[in-house]
């Protein structure tokens, strides 16, 4: 078994529960205390005025501001002032949890030198004091947590360059830390040493995620209501993770299985995947892959990505065996001539090639990100590759559902500033139209998240635009506002390369002027453009993922009633499979899917037997699909999940060409 694979035992898990449970508390009265006793905000959502602070200097001022613009982005999306302070509450607690957790798990992995690990005494820690002229003077004065807190400030920042999704020091928690007194009771917490053995494994942020969320406040809201009410139940109440041995048996059988099928029953996946179905009939004839970076698997509620992360171990696999095949890795071999240049680089293809994920609770977006990067970390740590010679990760394909920003005074302004960077006022038109209808379809993202069809409705405007626009359309691929599906010329009108130019790089630039937009305002209502423009990129990366085909979708999916809000969604572009949210996402897993591509799930197994659920069975299941493994699991699979499961894997049709 790979060193840090396996899964963490009872009393591990245990342990570190009580861990979360106690540091969850101590963040929480700690970041409150702060904001009500140095900043004027309080926990009911009272913000006092300004001139009844008069200890605040201009930094702290200009925190304040920045946390109530904060506030007041949360209650542009629908929340009352307290629960906008208890959210901001909430998400800096989990943030500090994770960011120290990944600090003591980085080093674990030898990404930079021991800085957690012993706290004060660190080696790291004493190394910077030495060098940085600030934290030289708070050590020489006696102030040794405040300059520690400086050198936890300084690991984030520069974390912030290699995996920004969780080290983010722009937003609000890079400015707003715990105090130096809270922060080293977390570190001491992390220290104990009945947690040493926890941090190596690559699943232990997916436990703090789940354990983070009280087991008082899903009983609460299950006793409440039936169903959740709002994306945020929708989040926790779903919150279950995925045994081991789960995530083995739908990988094995839906990655593994295509692999070994090209191969030919020669690979060492063979010997790697423990729960792989072998046929007494042989591997059936596949579609090859032209390049092993095509194979790629989506996870569209993907949770802290424990599906992902088992993912990896077999890309390693695979690649390896691709860069040696004389058909399935030429292309590799073009670009890495040299063997161990490519094997540096295979972590790193894996994150930015393979594995995309998709999520409705910004939380677990941030984990399963993070928790890939310290998988690609391990991989380098377990060849000898030093931190310097590691290639630096690009991208990790890991996309937050959620609406598009609240603020509609900023949409506009913001397309009204798109004017620079379109060739007339047709081409702004047209592109303004787009953008405000991406905001449109993206409305019940949170509550819905990979189950809307966004990409649909974004080719129905794209579509409408055109009947107003003579352009070529032949080879025009638009990344992110159309569904990726071959090419049709529908007007045979040549015009401008300044036109053609337009539409293929649609998507570049929006994301190019979101990006200068809230890089232009450096006062008055900055952090909130800032947000504005960080949500509104992140809503578009969403669509980016949802525009695509997958060879492999796995998935631990919601199950259940949907949130009221999203109903007569389902209602209407999910006729067949309404009644349950965990059939949707089967029927929608197996749209997002290429021809001849394998879904895996686990899910409640009342859709095998159910009168309710005949349309699933007969027309999603077994019509688009075909059924080709099963595990009837019963009761006890997902934590405290009170239903009965089954685990399987569906092989969609191959339409007949006529």
């Amino acid at each position: 078994m790979i060193k840090g694979a396996g899964g963490l035992n009872e009393d591990q898990r245990n342990r570190l529960l009580q861990m979360v449970i106690g540091v969850r508390r101590l963040l929480e009265a700690d970041i409150s205390r702060r904001l009500e006793s140095e900043y004027g905000i309080h926990e009911d959502g009272t913000v006092e005025e300004e001139d009844a602070l008069p200890n605040l200097d201009a930094a702290g001022l200009a925190l304040r501001h920045e946390e109530i613009a904060y506030l007041n982005h949360l209650k542009a999306q629908g929340r009352t002032a307290e629960a906008a302070v208890h959210a901001l509450i909430l998400e800096l607690a989990f943030t500090w949890l994770n960011r120290l957790a990944a600090l003591r798990m980085l080093e674990e992995r030898g990404v930079f030198r021991e800085s957690i690990r012993r706290g004060l005494e660190s080696q790291g820690f004493r190394f910077f004091a030495a060098q940085d002229d600030v934290a030289y003077h708070l050590y020489q004065s006696n102030r040794n947590d405040e300059a520690y807190v400086r050198y936890i400030q300084h690991l984030c920042e520069q974390m912030n360059h290699r995996v920004h999704v969780l080290f983010d020091m722009d937003g609000i928690a890079g400015h707003l830390l715990p105090s130096p007194l809270a922060l080293l009771e977390v570190v001491a917490a992390l220290n104990d040493p009945d947690l040493a053995d926890v941090w190596r494994h690559d699943e232990t942020l997916g436990w703090i995620y789940q354990y983070f969320t009280p087991r008082e406040l899903r009983k609460q809201a299950r006793k409440e209501s039936a169903a959740p009410r709002n994306q945020e139940e929708l989040a926790f109440l779903n919150q279950f993770y995925t045994p081991r041995y789960v995530v083995e048996f739908l990988t094995d059988n839906a990655l593994a299985a295509q692999w070994t099928a090209m191969r030919g029953g020669k690979t060492a996946l063979l010997e790697q995947c423990r729960m792989l179905i072998r046929s007494r009939e042989g591997w059936p004839e596949v579609s090859p892959v032209q390049d092993p970076r095509d194979f790629t698997v989506l996870d569209p509620a993907c949770g802290s990505g424990h599906f992902l992360l088992y993912a990896f171990d077999l890309f390693v696999t695979i690649y390896h065996e691709a860069y040696e095949d004389p058909d399935l890795g030429a292309s590799l071999r073009e670009e890495f001539p040299d063997p161990e240049a490519f094997r540096r680089q295979v972590p790193r293809l894996i994150l930015e090639e393979n594995l995309y994920g998709v999520d409705i609770d910004v939380r677990a977006v941030q984990i399963a990100a993070l928790a890939l990067y310290l998988r690609a970390q391990r991989a380098w740590q377990e060849m000898d590759i030093s931190m310097t010679e590691r290639p630096l990760v690009e991208r990790v394909n890991i996309a937050i559902a959620e609406p598009l920003p609240g603020e509609v005074n900023f949409l506009s302004e913001f397309v009204r500033g798109l004017r620079s960077r379109v060739a007339s006022e047709e081409q702004l038109g047209v592109l303004g139209s787009l953008v405000r209808a991406a905001w449109h379809e993206m409305q019940q993202t949170g509550e819905l998240g990979s189950l809307l069809r966004v990409e649909y409705g974004m080719e129905n405007a794209r579509q409408e635009a055109l009947k107003h626009w003579k352009v070529p359309l032949v080879s025009v691929q638009m990344r992110i506002f159309s569904p990726q599906k071959a090419p049709a010329q529908h007007i045979l009108d040549l015009s401008e390369a300044a036109d053609m130019d337009f539409w293929e790089n649609l998507d570049m630039l929006v994301e190019e002027a979101l990006e200068e937009y809230a890089a232009q305002h450096k006062n008055g209502d900055a952090p909130l453009r800032r947000m504005f423009s960080r949500d509104a990129e992140q809503g578009f990366a969403f669509i980016a993922l949802m525009r695509r085909r997958y060879r492999v979708v796995l998935m631990n999916p919601p199950f259940g009633d949907p949130t009221p809000g999203s109903k007569a969604y389902l209602a209407k572009h999910y006729p067949r499979t309404k009644n349950d949210l965990y059939a949707a996402f089967v029927e929608r897993g197996l749209e997002l899917l290429q021809p001849g591509g394998r879904l895996g799930a686990i899910t409640s197994r009342t859709g095998f037997f159910l009168k309710s659920f005949q349309r699933w069975r007969e027309e999603v299941l077994m019509g688009e699909g075909r059924l080709v493994a099963l595990a009837d699991l019963g009761y006890g699979v997902l934590d405290t999940a009170m239903v009965e499961t089954a685990a399987y894997v569906v092989e969609k049709q191959v339409e007949e060409k006529p």
